[in-house]
This record gives structure tokens, C-alpha cells and sequence, in this order.
């Protein structure tokens, strides 16, 4: 980092010793990640007992799910750049802050239309949140140990996409106090006190070299293009994929078309662009973006049709469904650990192991249950702990290589292209993979086990090509530590 970025307010010994990663600081922003990501899929599980307990419609209820997703997907690059402008620190503060109060408010609601806007609200304060992490990560961890942070970084988001299901399951199956839903944003609140006091006090500020002001056309723009992408890919299935849905996809391509020109044209005349265009000549970055959105396509939305399949069609608890996941849990984290200590030696071989073993394990699903195993979960956690492996071994390092030639000036607005790739990708899975997925369910059968089981094996077919073209991606990156 350069010297005017170095963060004057670490603590002495770790001022002292320039390669050691300042962990004290990295293990506030990571709680941030972990809670950002658990939130968004530990209301999946919860989505039966709010739709009773508020007596909410079908409607009510897919935007209770689906409005956190949104203000988040569509804020998180302005979120970013908000970082590098007024303070890292400071933004990841004032996101947490609105989290937690929003959490508030959503397990104390009354009704439906109260949670629906302290859900939107709640992935504002997570969109504003959540790029610090990352930036944070890219300016305060030395170069030569930041693989081993983004390795770390990325079992957290891992463990909390998967886990959602488990502890969602726990929650709520405990009931505690009678609140049946409630904990799963009750648990928030003093996690996201304890995070806002230890950021305060632990977390150095740092901010962008140069930068002046926010490029309001350009947020404009881009929020109106995220929107109109995200929008319909959350709603379209639910709604059956009308008119307006493929209007909107294509008015987000235009929408994205004249940011481009917006930025372009900025940078040109000297301003100060919300997304500088040059960030993508480089490689790393310019090929790991397209590579997280296929990856986030494949992994978002393999839980989601698993967690119907198990609760649907073998009739699991949420719990149960989790204690299925957990030996995958497992692995995932101990080859995101062993990733991290690859990836200095091997480079880009470990993505491409992990790719490989990725695709493998959708098609081991698919083989298996194809080839007349019953569906159950014997037969499927064997493979699903072999998609853990690869997705260990690719996702984790992914992240490290699409920031790792990032300036610091540039490292929040980095921050939030990623984090929207992420998000964007889990919404474009849902609705391909989803649709996939409800097409070979077809109408309940008889014997819904088999029906769900057929199906999962259609979408593990389907999920298996987004996981070969994640695996070009990843021999399309640079070689080494890369341009």
C-alpha cells in the first residue's frame, strides 16, 4: 500500500512487524461478511413460520425474501465507492448500524408490510457494509499473507451460505420464549453491537488517495441497471416470466450501455468515475469477475433446489436438511484452508484442480441419482462433499486473484463489482437453475421422493455446465500472479 493509505491507527505491534496481518482488525470485518451473507439465507428457512406467524400472502412473503437481496444487489458498488470516499471504517460502522437497527425492526414486526421495509433497509445497511470487508482486506493486510486473509475470508462467506440452513433450523426449532421466527434477527442485534464497538475501537480508517466527490449520474444509472437486472431475475419464476420481466432484462443492458459511456466520459474529462473502465484491462480482474458470477450462479442455487428437494420431497426439518449439509461444511472449510496455502506455491493449478473436482461432483450427483439410486441422504452426501472440495479449492482463491493487483485507491469500488458479481450471479442461478429445476419437479406426485430426486439430478446436469464454463474461466486467468 502506499504510504499515504497506510492506516496510522493500528496497534503498536502490529505496526512493529509490516508483514504480520493485523488480525485484531481483519476479524472485526469478517463477523460483517459472515452476518451480510448468513442473513440472506437463514430467512429462507424461516419463510414457512413468518408466513404463519404474520398471517402474510405468497406475495408478501417473496418479498420479505426477496427485498433484502435487492436494495443489497443494487447498492453494493455504491457502497464500496462510499468507502473509499468518506472512510472505510466509518462506512462499515454506519452499514453495520443500519443492520442492526433494521434487524430490530424486523424481528419486532407487527406485520408483513413492516418486515418488507426493514428487509430492504437491512440490505442497504449490508450493502454499505459488506465492501469495506474486502477493502479493507486489500489495504490493511500485506501483499505477500493477503492470500491467506482471502482464504479465510472466503471459508467465512462459504461456512455462512451454507450453514444459513442449519442454524435457521436451530432457531427456530428451539422456540425460544414462544418467538418462534423472531431469533433469526434477534441474533443480530447484539452480535452487530459487539462488531460496531470493536470496529470503533480496533479497526483502522483508510480512504481512497485522491478521490474527490461521488459521481451521482453514475450511481443513478447503475442502481437504475442493477435494478432492472435483479428485479425481474428475483420475481420472474414467481410470477411466471411476463412481458415486463424481459423488458426490464433488456432495459438493464441499455441501462449498463450508457453507464459505461457515463464512466467512460467522466474519466476522460478528469472526473472522478464511480467505476474506472481500466480496473477491467486487468486480467485478473477482468476474466475473475465473469468467473465469480458463474461461480456464485453454481453455488447459490445448488442449496437452494437441495433444501427444497430434502424439506419437500423427504419431508426433513430445516434442521434436518441442515445436519445433511454439515460433513459438506466441513469440507468446503478445511480445503479453503488447504487453498490458502497452495495457492502461493501452484498458482492458478489449485483453481483448475478445484474446477474440475467442481463439475465432477455435479456430475457424480447426477449419475448417481439418474443411474435408479433412491434419493436420500446417504446417496447424496458423498457427492456433495465432493462439490465442497472443489468449491474449496476454486472459490476461496478466486476472490484473492480478482483483487490481487488492485490498487488501494481503487480497492472499495473493486470491492463492490465483486460483491455484485456475487449477488448478481446467485440471483441468475436461482432463476436458471430454479427453472430448470420446478420444470423436471413437475406436478406433486405420488411418490415425492422420486420426483424430487428427478429433479435435482436435471439441475445437477444443468448446474454441471455452469460449472464448465467456470472452468474455461479459470484457464483464462493469468498463469501466474498475473496482469
Amino acid at each position: 500500500m502506499s504510504r499515504t493509505e497506510t492506516p496510522a491507527d493500528l496497534p503498536a505491534a502490529e505496526r512493529a512487524a509490516p508483514a504480520a496481518v493485523p488480525w485484531s482488525a481483519v476479524s472485526v470485518v469478517l463477523v460483517g461478511a459472515f452476518m451480510a451473507i448468513l442473513d440472506a439465507f437463514i430467512v429462507i428457512v424461516a419463510g414457512p413460520s413468518i408466513q404463519a406467524g404474520l398471517n402474510a400472502s405468497a406475495g408478501e412473503l417473496e418479498w420479505i425474501l426477496a427485498g433484502y437481496q435487492l436494495t443489497y444487489a443494487v447498492l453494493l458498488i455504491t457502497g464500496g465507492r462510499l468507502g473509499d470516499l468518506f472512510g472505510r471504517r466509518r462506512m462499515f460502522i454506519t452499514g453495520m448500524a443500519v443492520f442492526t437497527l433494521a434487524s430490530v425492526a424486523c424481528a419486532a414486526a407487527p406485520g408483513a408490510l413492516v418486515l418488507i421495509v426493514a428487509r430492504l433497509v437491512q440490505g442497504l445497511g449490508a450493502a454499505v457494509m459488506l465492501p469495506q470487508t474486502f477493502a479493507a482486506v486489500t489495504v490493511l493486510v500485506p501483499a505477500a499473507s493477503r492470500h491467506r486473509v482471502f482464504g479465510v475470508l472466503g471459508v467465512v462467506m462459504g461456512v455462512a451460505t451454507i450453514s444459513g440452513q442449519l442454524v435457521g433450523g436451530l432457531l427456530i426449532g428451539a422456540d425460544l420464549f414462544g418467538s418462534s421466527w423472531r431469533p433469526v434477527f434477534w441474533i443480530n442485534v447484539p452480535i452487530g453491537v459487539a462488531t460496531i464497538w470493536l470496529a470503533a475501537r480496533r479497526l483502522p480508517e483508510s480512504r481512497a488517495v485522491g478521490a474527490r466527490r461521488l459521481d451521482v449520474p453514475g450511481v443513478l444509472v447503475l442502481s437504475l441497471a442493477l435494478f432492472l437486472l435483479a428485479f425481474p431475475l428475483i420475481q420472474g419464476r414467481q410470477e411466471g416470466w411476463p412481458a415486463w420481466t424481459w423488458l426490464c432484462l433488456a432495459g438493464s443492458g441499455l441501462a449498463l450501455a450508457a453507464f459505461v459511456a457515463i464512466e467512460r466520459r467522466t474519466g476522460a474529462r478528469g472526473g472522478d468515475p464511480l467505476v474506472r473502465m481500466s480496473l477491467f484491462r486487468t486480467r485478473s480482474f477482468g476474466v475473475g469477475i465473469p468467473l465469480v458470477l458463474v461461480v456464485y450462479t453454481v453455488v447459490t442455487s445448488y442449496y437452494l433446489v437441495l433444501s427444497i428437494s430434502l424439506q419437500d420431497g423427504l419431508g426433513l426439518s430445516a434442521l434436518g436438511a441442515g445436519l445433511v449439509y454439515t460433513p459438506a461444511a466441513v469440507m468446503f472449510f478445511s480445503f479453503s484452508m488447504i487453498a490458502s496455502r497452495l495457492v502461493p506455491r501452484h498458482g492458478r493449478r489449485v483453481l483448475e484442480a478445484g474446477a474440475v473436482v467442481l463439475v465432477v461432483g455435479y456430475a457424480a450427483t447426477a449419475i448417481v441419482l439418474f443411474g435408479g439410486a433412491p434419493f436420500e441422504p446417504a446417496v447424496v452426501i458423498p457427492t456433495l462433499m465432493l462439490q465442497s472440495v472443489g468449491g474449496g479449492l476454486l472459490i476461496t482463491p478466486a476472490m484473492n486473484v480478482v483483487l490481487a493487483r488492485i490498487a488501494p485507491e481503487d480497492a472499495g469500488t473493486a470491492s463492490g463489482v465483486l460483491s455484485t458479481a456475487q449477488q448478481i450471479g446467485g440471483a441468475l442461478g436461482v432463476a436458471a437453475i430454479g427453472a430448470v429445476f420446478f420444470a423436471a419437479l413437475g406436478s406433486p406426485a405420488a411418490d415425492r421422493a422420486h420426483a424430487a430426486g428427478h429433479a435435482l439430478a436435471t439441475a445437477s446436469v444443468a448446474t454441471m455446465v455452469a460449472a464448465i464454463a467456470a472452468t474455461v474461466l479459470v484457464f483464462l486467468l493469468p498463469a501466474g500472479h498475473g496482469d
